[in-house]
């Protein structure tokens, strides 16, 4: 069992998905970390709590979170009831830490450096780990049938580089960059979007919409991007409200997440 001193949690990553599972926890009472790279490049950014590290401070839905330096000012943080965020890639401040769960939400299609070591339960979301030998549980991000399901043994399914299906849209939602170089929008998250209408550019290279819809994401306006790189998502369904909500699927795969943590420590 987590003694109420110590739930301490910490994730790494802070794209929609990790954010989804941090805002799960922390209503769930834990003292949530989330650290991140310099330059996080989330696409559904009204959603993810690593824009902080742009902007020093992120809103998702009800939940706040607070860019610190240093582990000592993560401790203020969650006596104010907010989410602290570092910048920190190779999570090194869980040596500062401690924490009885690890997550790994980074969403890398592999293990860029987790280990089952890391902490006394560690959970991986995705492929490119396999439960009882880079994680003590593997969480399913698969749209379908087992999404969100816990897996003590195994691997998840393997990533299809196809995104799931909205309106019966599948890769004709997501914008990719067409060169390398400085992503700059045109549209905002939550504008609608006409097919052929210019939502922003690379090198000075139009970004053009495929279908008509909401632009549901996009990164950090600024950030160098490489060619074929996902750099935004339109959602077909007239409801701009999804754009600012956390999706049903990272909601999932948090309750997979919960239900390692409660089955190691309830």
């Amino acid at each position: 069992m987590i003694s109420q001193e110590d739930k301490t949690i910490l994730i790494r990553g802070g794209g929609d998905l990790a954010s989804g599972v941090a805002w799960r926890l922390h209503h769930c009472g834990f003292r949530v970390l989330v650290t991140e790279i310099e330059k996080p490049m989330a696409v559904r950014r009204k959603v993810s709590f690593c824009e902080a590290v742009y902007d020093g401070m992120a809103l998702v839905e009800d939940v706040t979170a607070v860019l610190v330096e240093k582990p000592v000012e993560a401790r203020q943080i969650w006596d104010q009831g907010k989410i602290p965020v570092m910048v920190d890639p190779l999570c090194q401040c869980r040596e500062a830490f401690a924490p009885p769960v690890l997550i790994d939400a980074i969403l890398a299609k592999k293990n860029l450096g987790t280990s089952i070591h890391d902490a006394p339960l560690v959970i991986a979301l995705g492929p490119g780990f396999e439960a009882g030998v880079d994680a003590h549980y593997v969480v399913e991000t698969n749209r379908g049938h087992r999404l969100g399901r816990l897996l003590s043994s195994g691997k998840a399914e393997p990533n299809t580089g196809v995104p799931g299906k909205v309106m019966g849209h599948s890769s004709a939602r997501v914008l990719r960059s067409p060169v390398d170089g400085p992503w700059q929008n045109r549209l905002d998250i939550g504008d609608i979007v006409r097919k052929g209408e210019c939502v922003g550019t690379v090198n000075d290279l139009e970004v053009k919409a495929a279908i008509d819809g909401i632009l549901r994401g996009s990164i950090h306006p600024g950030i160098d991007v490489t060619k074929g790189l996902k750099i935004g998502d339109i959602d077909p369904r007239p409801v701009r409200e999804n754009c600012f909500t956390i999706s049903e699927k990272a909601l999932a795969i948090a309750g997979g997440v919960l239900e390692g943590i409660l089955r190691k420590y309830g």
